[in-house]
């Protein structure tokens, strides 16, 4: 992320009359609030009329406020204005569609109306000074109150350590619940509902809590957040923090975006998924960012409706865990965890139950794996989670599980490695591996019973990136790109070696101690050779170079669900090596005609012909037995008869 700078205004002199300005009437007069007092004196009431600017100088509780259609109600520069009814932050929305700042809308408010005024808190970040309003504000100091809209935290204690017991609710939009920017601070039992949209979950405008800065820790502990909203994230963790989530449920659910909002990926103006990863929605439920910040969620569960749960973006080396937590989407698609930036993800004894993929990979790594003690506790100690001997040896050993509704795993750009080992077991009706064209390191140990279950068959599926991009229309990066279907066969690139790994740029697995049942397909057009390594495992399925084609011409936002659906039929190796290696006494039985570029079977390996029928091999057109402890390299065809 960028680097984020906060100014704090001081005005200098008090607010004067000008035309068109009316200051706060004598009989609003201002007031100290305490967190959760809702003392409005009787008949106190302010109307701003049509062309009118109405600034308010101090913090002041009235019973009511109408804004007629064209009135401004404003703090004084240098300030901002927050207004809450009954405790609940309400009002105002954003100016304009991808701007920053917000304004009051018209209407009538009655109640306990507190109008808060604190001191302007801006983050600037690319285009943008994102004008910061929080119910709680916290940095080394404790609880800063200049920064702090304490009348929307209903409840509890708020403290310099920490906020225990508080509600916090919005109904306008890019109202923040708690902001934390340096040292500790501890929020137990928090209840927090923002509805209304956000703006920018790169900063965490509108979000339920961020933690900023390095040198922050924010823990967490009891939480219920709940919000519904365009980029109405419920957790941020940003530029080196630590945030440490336990025992809380988090969820959001998708908002409405202003009619004009185009869709881009230009980090400063996106409020939407990109269609071109198969997904959709308009809120991440967490976004972790910035460099080397760590975000830890234990005994939690956190669903998004759509788009992403846990989100990492435009950082880099940062580092995800989840522990005996459920993962999540309500709605029909989306992520579980993206990997992107050099991220490291740890995802144990945790069940996802995903709309599209228990992870996207974009650069980075990702273990899948149990819960078990050591490993638990051994990231508690180089992570600093803060977990006492308590906490860990209540946490049971617990293997994860994903439940996918359309895909396992899917990588699309960069460098990236996946480890599977535990119980894990993954779920889903199409392939457990869809790589579009990524250099992509793939371990798998079954040794203590994970398994692979494939609806489709399909465990491998290895195909050219259709992810079609943006474009850039009258100037704007719009998400409009269109992924045409190439047509004919693939031309062959004579400098490209199918038969050798190319460390640096091929999609390698390694499987161990595991009994897999599907096929394995390398679908690429262009240069990349699937490089396949069983020890001590059996494999039955097809395994082969092939064709694939998606069933539809052009794909555009129209019709984005069908990214990543092909059909494979098993033809000769062009640029798409597929090498085959069999260690360990493994054996792999063909079910069907297969097309390798290399094959070897150590001493205690072999090849096997399903029961009743016959495996033959053939390389470059001569019939070759295929014998134990021996290496073949070339046009390799294994045939079922």
């Amino acid at each position: 992320m960028s680097v984020v700078t906060r100014r704090s205004f001081l005005v200098t002199g008090g607010a004067t009359a000008a035309a068109g300005v009316t200051l706060l009437a004598p009989a609003a007069r201002a007031a100290t609030i305490r967190p959760g007092s809702r003392r409005a004196p009787a008949g106190n009431s302010i109307t701003v009329a049509s062309g009118q600017t109405y600034t308010v100088s101090a913090t002041t509780t009235v019973s009511s406020v109408t804004i007629e259609q064209g009135g401004v109600l404003t703090a004084p520069a240098g300030y901002s204005l927050t207004m809450t009814v009954n405790g609940v932050e309400t009002g105002q929305a954003l100016a304009a569609t991808s701007g920053a700042d917000t304004v009051f809308v018209p209407g009538s408010w009655h109640g306990d109306i507190v109008l808060t005024v604190t001191t302007a808190d801006d983050i600037t970040w690319q285009q943008h000074a994102y004008p910061f309003r929080q119910a709680i504000y916290a940095d080394s100091t404790g609880l800063v109150s200049a920064y702090s809209v304490l009348a929307a935290a209903v409840g509890g204690r708020v403290t310099n350590a920490g906020a225990y017991g508080v509600r916090i609710a919005s109904t306008g939009q890019c109202f923040d619940g708690v902001f934390v920017n340096g040292g500790s601070y501890a929020l137990e039992r928090p209840v927090i509902n923002l509805n209304g949209n956000g703006r920018c979950d790169f900063v965490g405008y509108g979000a339920a809590l961020v933690a900023n800065n390095t040198g922050t820790t924010v823990v967490v502990d009891g939480a219920v957040i709940s919000n519904q909203g365009a980029v109405r994230t419920a957790a941020i963790c940003d530029n080196g923090a630590t945030l440490v989530i336990k025992n809380s449920q988090l969820s959001v659910r998708n908002g409405v975006l202003p009619a004009d909002y185009v869709p881009t990926v230009n980090l400063d103006t996106m409020e939407s998924a990109p269609w071109m990863l198969s997904i959709d929605g308009n809120v991440r439920a967490t976004n972790l960012l910035g460099n080397n910040s760590v975000a830890a969620y234990v005994n939690s569960s956190v669903f998004s409706e759509t788009w992403g749960a846990l989100s990492t973006d435009s950082g880099s080396d940062c580092t995800l865990v989840t522990v005996n937590s459920v993962v999540g989407q309500t709605g029909n698609d989306g992520y579980g965890t993206y990997v992107i930036g050099n991220a490291t993800e740890y995802l144990l004894g945790t069940q996802f139950d995903v709309g599209s993929y228990a992870s996207i990979f974009t650069g980075g790594s990702a273990t899948y794996g149990d819960s078990d003690p050591a490993t638990v506790a051994g990231l508690n100690t180089s992570l600093g989670l803060g977990l006492t001997s308590a906490e860990l040896r209540a946490i049971p050993s617990r293997p994860t599980v994903v439940n996918s509704r359309r895909f396992g795993f899917m990588a699309h750009q960069g460098t990236n490695t996946l480890t599977i080992t535990g119980g894990t077991i993954v779920n889903s009706p199409h392939a457990t591996f869809l790589n579009k064209g990524q250099q992509w390191g793939i371990s798998v140990d079954g040794g203590k019973g994970a398994r692979l279950n494939p609806g489709d068959g399909i465990i491998v599926q290895v195909i050219d990136n259709d992810d079609p991009g943006p474009v850039v229309i009258g100037g704007v990066l719009e998400n409009a790109g269109v992924y045409t279907q190439p047509t004919g066969e693939p031309t062959k690139d004579t400098t490209f070696d199918v038969t050798a790994v190319h460390a640096d740029s091929d999609s390698v697995f390694s499987f161990s101690d595991i009994n897999l049942a599907g096929n394995f397909y390398n679908g690429m057009r262009a240069d990349l050779n699937l490089v396949l390594n069983f020890a001590s495992s059996k494999v039955t399925g097809v395994i082969t170079a092939t064709l694939a084609t998606h069933s539809v011409d052009t794909i555009t936002s129209a019709n984005w669900w069908e990214l990543g659906l092909v059909s494979n039929v098993a033809q000769a190796v062009i640029n798409n090596g597929v090498i085959v290696a069999l260690t360990g006494g493994s054996s792999w039985t063909p079910t069907g005609t297969s097309y390798l570029s290399a094959l070897s079977l150590d001493a205690t390996s072999r090849v096997a012909a399903p029961r009743g029928k016959k495996v033959s091999m053939t390389v470059n057109g001569t019939p070759t037995a295929i014998a134990a402890g021996t290496s073949y390299t070339g046009a390799i065809v294994l045939t079922v008869t």
